[in-house]
């Protein structure tokens, strides 16, 4: 005669799917119970009053209205004009952190933003190694910002 092919860790499991089954009808049969009471739309409401707190109770509609009278004029839906930005013509400054002298580029790292930049040989002035201090332009390259002119200073 064959053995059972039901292992203890397959009655396990199965016990334990029937208790989750009985505990979602359980309370399936709760909420049916409490009613449409229990779950109505006026009772899941929630409001905000005029400091911004949440409350039950609706607002006052005398509130509402002083609250909305704004002077449109005021209201700025824009960017700013590009001739209102000022543009820094200062050379930025950094220190190399890597430059390959055989394949003939590095990266610069900014002392203020702590960005790294991409520099290629074309952009250097003077002779570059890492470490050193140096002042450089930025400028849009083929795969992003470049430095240029780069020159050193310490």
């Amino acid at each position: 005669m064959g053995r059972s092919k039901e292992t203890f860790s397959k009655k396990e499991k199965e016990k334990k799917r029937q208790k989750k089954k009985e505990l979602k009808e359980k309370k399936r049969m709760l909420r049916k119970e409490e009613g449409p009471g229990g779950s109505d739309l006026d009772s899941m409401m929630a409001y905000v009053d005029e400091f911004g707190n949440i409350t039950s109770t609706p607002p006052d509609p005398e509130k509402i209205k002083e609250q909305r009278e704004l002077d449109a004029q005021n209201i700025e839906i824009s960017v700013s004009k590009s001739e209102d930005l000022e543009e820094d013509d200062t050379p930025n400054e950094g220190k190399v952190e890597f430059f390959n002298h055989g394949k003939g580029f590095g990266f610069i790292r900014d002392k203020d933003t702590k960005e790294k930049h991409f520099v290629h040989v074309s952009g250097l002035i003077d002779e570059i190694d890492e470490g050193d201090l140096v002042s450089f332009d930025l400028e849009e390259g083929l795969k992003g910002i470049n430095a240029v002119n780069v020159k050193r200073i310490g």
